[in-house]
């Protein structure tokens, strides 16, 4: 364990920012040459596939060859997307990376119009007679999963000549959502305020996570109306993005033959849609739980009369301590000790290796996301840092998806490699459940817990039930535009405020919310990837399980669990995460979140008690 200690022992805390705080890109490519070069290599292979084009049922080599070489540029594809974006993201305003992000696009297009005659040549070959070919050409094996899903997708397939033609729009489909990412993170007039200290403040998305945390309440409103107040100034635009975005997931609707956006959301991994429907109902029936969180709140802040939608981020209790990069990385390797030595050290190895860009800076692309693409190389972690325990909490959790696609990637052959979201935000809110109990037994005195519990339940409420609000937008409104209604963005605003209110308890006089706040949904990136979000909801459901029963030591749950991490896309996620131990189709699993946090709350509650 010498790796480790060299890591802690590390640059002091608060340092500037390092070599080491960048990651190194050059692991995928030494120079944007070298990348011209690989994506001249994938636009020959393209060129080569179409010899296979009426020749995958010619016999059961040939169907090998061909899907070999579909495998390996698919894969350099990926390696050149990651680079290319993650280029772009460390600053969206150079023209530069923009263009390069755009000649990956193209290749993406070409990628998919050179396989578009791959599914419609499947199918005609039947399940009979690649059952033949497996047993004659054992190596076909680790396509079997892959083969079959193209076979359960039989009614929603095109011919040869439809799939071509869908596939030559592929290059316009992330039109809106390129356009909302520009404006929102190069583009956007960000207001500057000054603080009741003195201090100015240029509020971009990065500045608004750190300040809608001050102590100062007015600084709060302050912050939020002029956040808010600036996405409000371009609610029509946004309002016009992000209702092509919905426009165009109709069209793939009806182009493959479902009955709404949602069903062919769920169906391409076979997700069951009664998961859906079970987790809204669930949340809405606890919604009392949430409630009782944000009266817990206000008390603990010192709030008089109402509380108001600004007054949900603060932590509970006030901290001045600062948790620098080099101690939140000694945090998550202490916390995550509980998954074994192996997931230890191979998580230092990438803390050390240049995996991460840490710090926020202009123009860098804001939140956290991990890219684990790049199937030969590494997972790439973008961060944001701010020196507090939140970043802390956001640290564990994009790492947890990058040990997610190590270990998949070192396990699975790339075909099988590529993991579904409904698996994939498991393994980030399972390290979070890690850290928590971590610094719960290492707290030094109540404040310090109240700092952690506090921020474990804001964790639940905005993993499970803000989650699970944003999916019953998405519902309603690709349910509407589905019916062919029209959506402005005032409309958006109108839908969005009624359900934010709603679970809030605005009614009730649980926390009021103001008009302006309703236009939050253009804030919302994640909406330009439809029925992406409810998927955080069921996974900290069933992390919450997981992690406990790792914690407690039960028999064989580190191994199953660390096989879900390595099974990558080998079957289907619902199927995956069940054999793991947990059934997200039953009530029980969101019922076990919500007594974990009414719990929580009990003992935030004690604590007070002793006081």
């Amino acid at each position: 364990m010498a790796l480790l200690a060299a890591l802690w022992a590390s640059a002091a805390p608060g340092a500037a920012e390092r070599p080491e705080d960048r990651w190194n890109l050059a692991d995928l490519y030494p120079s944007v040459n070298a990348w011209a070069d690989d994506a001249a290599r994938l636009e020959a292979q393209l060129k080569e596939f179409a010899a296979c084009r009426g020749q995958l049922g010619d016999s059961a080599r040939r169907l090998k060859a061909c899907l070999d070489a579909k495998a390996d540029f698919t894969k350099r594809y990926a390696r050149l997307e990651v680079y290319a974006s993650e280029l772009f993201d460390e600053d969206t305003g150079l023209p530069d990376s923009l263009e390069l992000s755009e000649k990956t696009r193209i290749l993406g297009t070409k990628l998919e119009e050179a396989t578009s005659f791959v599914r419609p040549e499947i199918l005609r070959l039947s399940k009979a007679r690649l059952e033949r070919f497996y047993a004659r050409e054992k190596s076909l094996a680790i396509y079997r999963h892959p083969l079959e899903r193209i076979l359960r997708a039989a009614a929603h397939t095109l011919d040869s000549s439809g799939e071509s033609i869908v596939a030559a729009f592929a290059l316009s489909k992330e039109a809106a959502g390129s356009t909302r990412q520009i404006l929102a993170n190069a583009d956007m007039p960000w207001p500057t305020l000054r603080l009741a200290d003195g201090n100015e403040v240029k509020l971009d998305q990065s500045a608004y996570t750190e300040y809608r945390e001050t102590a100062n309440r007015d600084d709060r409103k302050k912050v939020f109306d002029a956040f808010f107040g600036t996405w409000k100034q371009f609610e029509r635009t946004f309002g016009v993005t992000f209702h092509e975005s919905l426009k165009k997931d109709a069209i793939y609707t009806r182009l493959r033959k479902y009955p709404d956006t949602l069903s062919r959301a769920l169906d391409r991994e076979r997700i069951p849609a009664g998961i859906y429907e079970t987790l809204i109902a669930e949340t809405n029936r606890n919604l009392p739980t949430l409630h009782r969180y944000f009266r817990l709140r206000a008390r603990l802040l010192g709030i008089k009369g109402e509380m108001r939608y600004y007054d949900i981020y603060p932590p509970l209790v006030s901290s001045a301590r600062k948790y620098p990069i080099d101690e939140g990385k000694k945090m998550m390797l202490a916390a995550v000790k509980p998954l074994g030595e192996r997931y230890v050290a191979a998580m230092a190895a990438g803390l050390q290796n240049r995996w991460m860009d840490v710090y926020p800076r202009p123009r860098k692309l804001s939140g956290a996301h991990m890219d684990g693409a790049a199937y030969d190389v590494h997972p790439f972690v973008l961060m944001n840092y701010n020196d507090n325990y939140e970043s802390v909490s956001t640290l564990v959790h994009e790492w947890g998806h990058a040990m997610h696609s190590y270990l998949s990637n070192a396990a699975q052959p790339f075909v099988t490699s590529d993991y579904a979201i409904f698996v994939a935000e498991i393994a980030s809110t399972f390290n979070e459940a890690l850290l928590l109990e971590h610094v719960l037994r290492n707290a030094a005195d109540d404040n310090e817990r109240l700092l952690y519990l506090g921020t474990a339940l804001e964790n639940l409420r905005g993993t499970f039930f803000r989650q699970a609000m944003f999916a019953e937008f998405e519902r309603e409104v690709h349910a509407r535009v589905d019916r062919g209604e029209p959506l402005s963005g005032d409309k958006l605003t109108q839908i969005y405020g009624e359900i934010l209110r709603r679970y809030h308890g605005d009614k009730e006089g649980v926390v009021k919310i103001d008009d302006l706040y309703g236009v939050e949904w253009a804030y919302i990136p994640h909406f330009y990837r439809p029925f992406y979000v409810f998927q955080y909801a069921t996974s900290i459901a069933a992390s919450s399980l997981l992690a406990d029963a790792v914690l407690k030591g039960e028999p064989g749950a580190r191994e199953r669990y660390l096989e879900l991490l390595s099974a990558g896309g080998s079957d289907y996620p619902y199927e995956l995460v069940k054999a793991a131990g947990v059934d997200l189709a039953s009530p029980a699993p969101y019922r076990a979140v919500v007594a974990r946090m009414n719990r929580i709350m009990d003992e935030i509650e004690a604590i007070q008690a002793r006081r």
